[in-house]
């Protein structure tokens, strides 16, 4: 068997606000909404759909899963995601790789690394 990724999903208290907010992030755009219950971004720089699903309560403590960024200028990424309401957890790396792990308007933790190459990574 094959699996392929479907969709991101992302618990949310509001799942409208978050998903506008990472929307902006990739210049995607809601590609359905499901009365602001369950909202499904696609498009721009998102390579699988991500979804952002309401939920009464908050799951408590560190996320087990989470998005890693790339971007080619880190440093101007970081200032950006910052000005625009994300918040800076921590700085890591060295000179061979760095990242930052952040985390959007709801608490979600995220990274964001210097531009690097998948392929090269499997070999």
């Amino acid at each position: 068997m094959t699996l392929s990724i479907g969709m991101i999903t992302i618990d949310t208290p509001a799942a409208m606000p978050l998903a506008t907010w990472w929307a902006e992030r990739f210049g995607a755009e809601v590609v359905q909404d499901f009365g602001g219950e369950f909202v499904i971004l696609g498009g721009g720089g998102l390579p699988a759909l991500l979804g952002f699903q309401q939920v009464e309560d908050a799951t408590p403590g560190k996320n087990r899963i989470h998005l890693d960024l790339a971007a080619a200028d880190l440093d101007g990424a970081v200032d950006e995601l910052v000005a625009a309401g994300a918040a800076l957890v921590e700085r890591r790396g060295d000179e061979n790789f760095r990242w930052v792990t952040l985390t959007d308007p709801d608490g979600n933790l995220f990274c964001v690394s210097g531009q690097h190459d998948a392929e090269q990574a499997l070999t």
